[in-house]
């Protein structure tokens, strides 16, 4: 029982860090809860701050989950899906922001190359490959967590297969005002060059 609770709340801990919130402050950039989609992950963190800082924070996000999942993998392999769960639930719903965080993606790169990284280079690869095409980060993050789940089905993985499943329930819940923007055409497109 120890145990359970000792990775569970490693997990929520390090998952609820809010890299793109603390570099705005540390940096005395523009706070992102107030400007564009109000949200402290990577895309709006360089769509109000700059591509620069939100890569970094993309960096720290995928790493703020890799890192406890890996350790859990070597270590702690029966609880690989406790920590998981729980790193994925502190980034969207952080204690110290009233539980209001990221929408997950980022975490879930992380997640997926601390279990395979076979998975996490799929899904890196398709985000990045449907967002340059569509110009839509939030719609290559759909897509991309549709095909990961896809591919889990394909390789016969039952082990990762329902996680993955839950997280998409929770990646759809958090990118519901971005579907509806998409279906209004008014969702903001990635600005490459910019």
């Amino acid at each position: 029982m120890t145990i359970v609770i000792f990775v569970f709340f490693l997990g929520y801990f390090s998952g609820s860090i809010p890299f793109g919130l603390l570099l705005s402050i540390l940096l005395k950039k523009k706070d992102p809860r107030n400007l564009g989609s109000k949200n402290i992950g990577a895309t709006n963190i360089a769509r109000i701050n700059g591509w620069k800082l939100g890569l970094l924070t993309l960096i720290l996000d995928i790493l703020k989950s890799f890192i406890p999942v890996k350790i859990c993998y070597i270590f702690y392999p029966d609880y690989l899906s406790l920590i998981s769960i729980s790193v994925f639930l502190g980034h969207l719903f952080p204690f110290w922001l009233k539980f209001k965080g990221g929408k997950g993606i980022a975490v879930l790169i992380g997640i997926l190359f601390g279990l395979s990284y076979l998975y996490g280079t799929f899904y890196l690869l398709s985000w990045l490959l449907i967002a340059y095409i569509l110009k839509y980060s939030s719609l290559a993050a759909i897509i991309s967590s549709i095909s990961i789940y896809l591919f889990t089905l394909i390789q016969e993985d039952i082990n990762y297969s329902w996680l993955i499943l839950f997280f998409n329930v929770f990646i759809f819940f958090k990118h519901k005002e971005n579907i509806r923007r998409l279906f209004n055409k008014t969702e903001s497109k990635i600005k490459f060059k910019k």
